[in-house]
């Protein structure tokens, strides 16, 4: 509008030269005046119309923003772009069905990504470089020593700023404690935590007579040692005859020949070996069991993640035991098209790595959103309190309690792609899994020691 009423008049100015002798030029002192007026009439009236523009449009349309905290470098760096391509995935999805509806109408979700370069200090200074920014959604989960710092943090932040409050969605974390003694109403957790899986692995181990003798081989942090000792109390439950042969824990990260602790399982006689290591620390352990010949079975937290199978070939048919809360051949039209549609949005066999809960999460906090009305994190996180979600293939419901994500879980084993219940492989390796056990969610539920204390508005 601005644009026209200005170029009227300069057409104007144009023909009103050309149609007389007397006002050929504009450059006599009232008509230099007139055209000040009219420019500087313009100028404030463009103004005004910018500011009318601006204010309700992007109030409506303004993207919410989730931060997500994560080793996007150094030896952990290709679980972190792993972990970035599944949110995007939910990211997209979202945005493609038109964003969130918000009270002021729809609102597309946008993923800020932040390196945390897999440590407590420079996640917590990511933390804060977020909350600058005024985002009021984070989420990290590729370890449970991050989680607690963040956790505590944002804690502190809350009761300190209520005006600028921040939501923890944890996709991976899987200590214990993060929904027992330290939960918080701040946190919510997407995946089973060790004691959860380890129930269900233990659910498979009490069946195979031919464990006599485990070996447990995990990282040395926190979550290293929630799996040994949730190992122990559930093989002690299930299984009191199977004796541990070896309870031993290394540096996370910094293994880079893990051929030393292949020949003390070998040597301990273990027929099994549990962990939970992930990353890299499992492709360089499962690699090492391959290159040695070491033909005791594997029943890992982690055995069907990013790089294992692809690492462990042949070595690993019908060896390699694994547990999530899904995988590509849980079977059904509906998994099998969502699986497929991943597939080709990351077409690379190297990005074949999709895992459901982190793109549940993603609807998960898209359906908050819109049940809360506004992106207030105060009442997302009561809205997400209690949340049902069923995708078509994948039912669960995040508890009130604790704010831990009741879902079903499955253990699986490695073999060939094409025989029976192993319709897709992994990477493009030829290998992939096959469900064992599929255990209800009702059945994943342990129960928790969480006193929550919750906000009073």
């Amino acid at each position: 509008m601005i644009r026209a009423f200005i170029e009227t008049n300069r057409i104007r100015g144009t023909a009103e030269m050309s149609s007389g002798k007397k006002e050929k030029k504009f450059t006599d002192a009232r008509g230099l005046r007139g055209f000040r007026r009219l420019a500087v009439f313009a100028c404030v009236a463009w103004s005004f119309a910018a500011c009318a523009a601006d204010t309700p449009e992007k109030a409506v349309n303004a993207p919410i923003r989730i931060a997500m905290i994560e080793g996007m470098s150094g030896p952990f760096a290709n679980a972190g772009a792993a972990v970035e391509r599944n949110l995007r995935f939910g990211v997209e999805r979202v945005n493609a069905r038109g964003g969130v509806k918000l009270a002021d109408g729809a609102h597309p979700l946008e993923l800020v990504v932040l390196d945390g370069r897999g440590s407590s200090e420079a996640s917590l200074m990511q933390l804060r470089a977020a909350i600058d920014q005024r985002i009021g959604f984070v989420m990290q989960g590729n370890s449970s020593a991050v989680a607690a710092a963040l956790i505590a943090a944002i804690d502190r932040q809350n009761t300190r700023e209520p005006d600028a409050r921040v939501v923890f969605l944890n996709y991976s974390a899987d200590d214990p404690a993060l929904t027992n003694a330290a939960c918080s109403f701040w946190h919510f957790r997407f995946d089973a935590h060790a004691g959860m899986r380890m129930d269900a692995l233990a659910d498979v181990i009490e069946r195979d007579r031919a464990v006599k003798k485990v070996y447990l081989l995990n990282q040395d942090y926190s979550f290293g040692h929630d799996v040994s000792r949730e190992a122990q109390r559930a093989l002690k439950e299930r299984r009191p005859d199977i004796a541990i042969a070896g309870d031993e824990f290394h540096p996370i990260g910094r293994v880079k020949d893990f051929a030393p602790y292949i020949s003390k399982i070998r040597a301990s006689g273990a027929d099994a070996v549990v962990t939970g290591n992930w990353g890299n620390d499992l492709t360089l352990l499962v690699k090492a069991a391959r290159e040695q010949g070491l033909a005791t079975k594997f029943y890992t937290f982690y055995g069907n993640s990013l790089g294992a199978p692809a690492a462990l070939g042949e070595a690993g048919v019908k060896r390699v035991v694994a547990v999530a809360d899904w995988h590509p051949n849980v079977g059904g039209a509906a998994s099998d098209a969502y699986y497929q549609a991943f597939r080709a949005r990351f077409p690379s066999a190297a990005d074949d790595y999709l895992v459901l809960r982190m793109p549940l999460m993603i609807e998960m906090l898209a359906g908050a959103l819109t049940r809360a009305g506004s992106a207030d994190p105060v009442a997302v996180a009561r809205a997400l309190e209690g949340m049902k979600f069923d995708n078509g293939f994948h039912a669960s419901t995040m508890r009130a309690q604790d704010h831990q994500l009741i879902q079903p879980l499955y253990v699986m084993e490695m073999d060939r792609a094409g025989t029976p219940g192993v319709k897709f492989d992994n990477e493009g390796s030829g290998y992939g899994f096959r469900t064992l056990r599929a255990v209800p969610a009702d059945r994943t539920a342990l129960p928790t020691t969480c006193a929550m204390e919750r906000p009073v508005r």
